[in-house]
């Protein structure tokens, strides 16, 4: 039997956006008289992204009528094409016992659907109360009556399979690494440097040179190392070297999980691991003076993060020496295997 995909399903969501305007009219006996067609209109209001205006014909809007209506109507008073919505005009019973006129498309709305209105387009009702009941009624209080309008504008939504994200914060694992060093917590090695002496871990180191790694846990290396001896390299820029080492193994770790988030994990400057800070120390200031071939290649592997670049082969030290100078002891010096075949001695 084939493999058969996965089964999907979407929905459509018809729904309507919903707002209410109440447009007083004070001085009814007053507007009586306009004449048929001639209407009182409201201020104008917003209900689902378009604007509205209540229209009131208190001589009907129809001259066939002879003023025995009034009239009510709602209009879409901004530019708009093919708006659907319903409609709710209500005339307001004031004596408080809550008998109001209402003519509601809302209830209706299955029996024909929404009003469909373009620009300045009106719904509304011609003979929406005789006027010799409604001037007799509880809807009109000290010449004052009260209309009150709902809009439905009518909205559609297509809701398909939810996608879920976790937002990721920015890593800190750099200024981390630089804690870890500062503070001197689970050191276990010790560097001898001139009068200084500086301690570090074997584990961070061993991950960013692979000559760290075979002299810590190689074949040939010694595990219970604890104690090198650093000749002819000044304590400052010792110092500058360990802080670039942790920085440097950070920053390949950091481009491996950006390759492999699928690219949920990016675009983080390397103003983050306080460069700044770095090159305003005197160490750095000293390594810049003393040793500007050595710095170009700290600087250079420190922006790739490729703990495998090397210098040519006329070069006097590769990357990887000076991220991890091959130490076996006090006076001692260390081999390593070079990619050629040949075996390079260096000695500190």
């Amino acid at each position: 039997m084939g493999n058969s995909e996965k089964d999907s399903t979407s929905k459509s969501i018809n729904e309507t956006v919903n707002g209410s305007h109440q447009f007083t009219v004070k001085g009814y006996s007053l507007a009586k008289g306009m004449g048929p067609g001639k209407c009182l209109s409201s201020d104008v209001f917003t209900v689902g992204g378009y604007d509205w205006a209540i229209y009131f014909y208190p001589d009907g809007k129809n001259p066939e009528d002879g003023a025995l209506y009034v009239s009510v109507f709602i209009a879409l008073a901004s530019e708009g094409t093919d708006v659907r919505a319903l409609f709710e005009l209500t005339l307001v019973d004031q004596s408080g016992k809550g008998k109001h006129k209402v003519h509601s498309h809302f209830d209706r709305a299955l029996e024909s659907g929404p009003y469909t209105l373009k620009y300045r387009g009106s719904m509304g009702y011609k003979r929406f109360f005789k006027r010799t009941s409604l001037e007799t009624s509880d809807y009109i209080k000290d010449d004052c009556l009260l209309i009150n309008c709902t809009v439905g504008v009518v909205r559609n939504r297509l809701e398909g399979p939810k996608q879920y994200s976790i937002p990721v914060p920015p890593s800190d694992m750099g200024q981390g690494l630089k804690d870890l060093l500062e503070s001197e917590i689970g050191c276990d090695i010790v560097f001898e440097v001139g009068d200084e002496t500086f301690k570090a871990h074997k584990l961070i180191l061993a991950a960013r040179s692979p000559v760290f790694r075979a002299q810590f846990y190689g074949l040939v290396g010694d595990r219970n190392l604890d104690k090198v001896v650093v000749k002819d390299v000044e304590p400052s820029i010792f110092k500058v070297m360990l802080l670039f080492s942790s920085y440097s193994a950070f920053i390949s770790t950091w481009k491996r999980i950006e390759k492999n988030a699928c690219g949920r994990i990016e675009g983080v400057p390397i103003e983050d691991f306080d460069l700044k800070v770095i090159m305003q120390s005197e160490g750095f200031k000293h390594l810049e003076e003393s040793c500007p071939s050595l710095l170009s290649e700290l600087l250079k592997t420190l922006a790739s993060g490729d703990d495998t670049s090397s210098l040519s082969s006329n070069r006097k030290r590769s990357g990887s020496s000076i991220y991890a100078l091959d130490l076996a002891g006090d006076g001692a010096a260390a081999e390593s295997a070079n990619p050629n075949g040949r075996r390079v001695r260096r000695r500190f």
